[in-house]
C-alpha cells in the first residue's frame, strides 16, 4: 500500500501543476496570437509562461504563499477563497488535484512500481489537462496532444502496453478515422463537425492502446458525448446547433480503455 499511497501523493502534486498548465497555457497561446497581430494589450507581465511569474490569485493577482498552495489541503483550509481578497477559488482547482490523485492511485493498483506505471500516469495527467482546457476553451493544444502521441509511441517502443506495430497503426488509424468523419460531415452539411485537435487526440490514444481498441474507444466516446449533449440541452447549457467539445469524451474513454488491461498485482 506504500506504493499506492506514494502515487496518490504524486498525483496530488501533479494536479497542482496541471492547474497551472490549464490556466496558463491558453493565455500563453492567446498572447502569442495577439503579439503576432500586433494587438497585445493585457495586464500580465511581459514574461509570462508556465514558470514565471509565481502562482497568484486570478482575481487580485497577489502572489500565493507556499503554505496556501498545498494541493487540496490549502483549498479546504481557506474554504475556497483567496486569503488576501476573499475572492472565490473555483472548484476546478481541487477537483483537478483530486482527479489526478485518484487516477494515479488507480494506476498503482494495476501496475507494479516501475517506468511503465510512471509513463501511464503521465498519460493520464496529459489527458486531464486536455479535458479541462477543451471544456473551458474548446481547444486541444498541439503541445499536449503531440506530446501524448510521442509518449505513447515511446512507451510502446518495447511493447509495454501494445506491440509497437499496433501502436503505430493505431496512431495512423486514429487520425484517419476522425479525418474521414470530418470530411464526410463537411461534404454533406458544408459545416465543420470536428476540430483538428480531435484528430490528433485520437491518434495519440491509438498510439497508447493500439488500433484494435479504437472501435471500443470511439463507441464509448460517442455514447458519452450523446448523453452529455442531451443533459446539457435539457439543462439549457447549450442550444441546438451550438458547438460541443468532443475532446473530453475522447479523453475519458481513452483513459478507461488504456487503463483496463491492468490486473491487480498484489
Amino acid at each position: 500500500m506504500l506504493w499506492v499511497g506514494g502515487m496518490f501523493v504524486l498525483g496530488l502534486i501533479a494536479g497542482s501543476v496541471l492547474n497551472c498548465v490549464i490556466w496558463r497555457l491558453p493565455v500563453m497561446m492567446a498572447r502569442q496570437t495577439s503579439a503576432a497581430e500586433g494587438s497585445l494589450h493585457d495586464d500580465f507581465p511581459p514574461r509570462f509562461n508556465l514558470f514565471v511569474p509565481r502562482s497568484c490569485c486570478p482575481q487580485c493577482r497577489h502572489t500565493i504563499a507556499f503554505y496556501d498552495n498545498i494541493p487540496l489541503l490549502s483549498w479546504l483550509w481557506l474554504r475556497g477563497r483567496c486569503r488576501h481578497c476573499g475572492g472565490c477559488i473555483g472548484w476546478r482547482y481541487p477537483l483537478t488535484e483530486l482527479m489526478s490523485a485518484l487516477c494515479t492511485a488507480w494506476i498503482a493498483l494495476g501496475w507494479p512500481p516501475g517506468l511503465d506505471a510512471l509513463m501511464l500516469a503521465l498519460c493520464c495527467w496529459l489527458l486531464i489537462a486536455l479535458l479541462s482546457i477543451d471544456l473551458e476553451h474548446m481547444l486541444l493544444p498541439d503541445v499536449l496532444t503531440l506530446s501524448l502521441l510521442w509518449l505513447g509511441l515511446l512507451a510502446n517502443l518495447h511493447g509495454a502496453f501494445v506491440p509497437l506495430q499496433d501502436a503505430v497503426l493505431g496512431a495512423v488509424a486514429g487520425w484517419l478515422t476522425l479525418w474521414g468523419v470530418y470530411q464526410a460531415f463537411l461534404l454533406l452539411t458544408r459545416r465543420e463537425g470536428l476540430g483538428y485537435g480531435d484528430f490528433k487526440l485520437l491518434a495519440a490514444l491509438g498510439a497508447w492502446c493500439g488500433w484494435q481498441q479504437l472501435p471500443l474507444l470511439l463507441l464509448s466516446a460517442s455514447l458519452l458525448g450523446i448523453v452529455l449533449m442531451l443533459v446539457l440541452r435539457m439543462t439549457g447549457r447549450i442550444a441546438r446547433g451550438e458547438a460541443f467539445a468532443f475532446g473530453p469524451c475522447l479523453a475519458l474513454a481513452g483513459w478507461w480503455v488504456i487503463t483496463q488491461p491492468a490486473a491487480v498485482w498484489f
